[in-house]
């Protein structure tokens, strides 16, 4: 072999140029272009639903259990539970009419605190669940001054009748109550001519400041309530309260005089054992506000 035919021999063919196809056109061309396929997002969908529906039920129940305790009475509410402090149930008390042509409450043509409405109307309604004495209420509503005279003792009502006539008095309106634990009530309203008058009837005829100048049946001893609450006295009424002092027997008395321009109140409460202040106080008040 020669040198040129093994030259020859050992040359390697030239390399084919190696043919490149493109690649196919279209959004599957490569997998990067392949579209995963779509969720079900129907039951995620429920799902939302049900919760949002349930909130709203529970929001509903919340604010309609929320206004059913505020029209709730506290004692109604477990938990506020609270025993009651011994208040009546008085009736919403509403001020009678003027007659025609009266002057206006606090207007200057009213210089004497005279009372222009009906008497009758201005005395105290008696608390729900009581038994009204109908005997109280007088004719017509106008109670006898004999009538009146039967809450004192026998020996002092010829003096006080006597007292009375003098003074001028023109009308008793008058009513009385038992309450459901048996205090017994009678609230008179006695109207004079004047202020002046009537100032005079309560602070001298009637009370003294430790105990009342005719005391009414039912006890001997009494002493000034000093136990009674200022603030909710009216500026505008003359108020003396009393109580029947101890040792007292089977019952108890409290009284109390008002001075209300013309018209002069006696609240006399009676029960057995020990009156509760509380009732009293309340009936006081009352009387006060009706005539004030």
């Amino acid at each position: 072999m020669t040198d040129q035919q093994s030259a020859t021999d050992v040359t390697e063919a030239p390399e084919q140029p190696t043919e490149v196809t493109a690649p196919p056109e279209g959004p599957t061309a490569t997998p990067e272009h392949v579209e995963a396929p779509r969720k079900d997002r129907r039951p995620l969908l429920r799902a939302v639903l049900r919760w949002t529906a349930a909130v709203a039920v529970f929001a509903a129940v919340g604010a309609s259990t929320a206004y059913g305790i505020t029209r709730m009475e506290r004692t109604d509410v477990p938990g506020l539970r609270t025993e009651s402090d011994g208040r009546w149930a008085y009736p919403a008390l509403t001020r009678p009419p003027l007659p025609s042509g009266s002057p206006a409450p606090f207007a200057r043509a009213n210089h004497t605190n005279a009372h222009y409405a009906d008497l009758r109307a201005l005395v105290l309604p008696a608390p729900e669940g009581a038994t009204e004495d109908k005997a109280l209420r007088g004719s017509d509503g106008w109670l006898a001054t004999k009538d009146f005279l039967e809450e004192f003792e026998d020996a002092r009502r010829e003096q006080i009748q006597d007292k009375l006539v003098d003074a001028g008095l023109r009308h008793i309106a008058a009513r009385g109550w038992t309450a459901a634990d048996g205090t017994g009530t009678r609230v008179y309203l006695l109207r004079f001519g004047t202020v002046a008058v009537t100032e005079e009837m309560v602070s001298e005829t009637f009370t003294a400041y430790d105990t009342p100048v005719y005391p009414v049946r039912g006890a001997d001893l009494y002493e000034r309530d000093e136990d009674f609450p200022v603030a909710p006295q009216s500026k505008n009424i003359g108020l003396t309260p009393y109580v029947e002092a101890k040792p007292y027997g089977a019952e108890q008395v409290r009284l109390a005089y008002l001075s209300a321009g013309d018209v002069m109140a006696v609240i006399v409460q009676s029960g057995k054992g020990t009156v509760p202040a509380l009732p009293f106080q309340q009936t006081v008040v009352l009387q006060s506000q009706l005539l004030e």
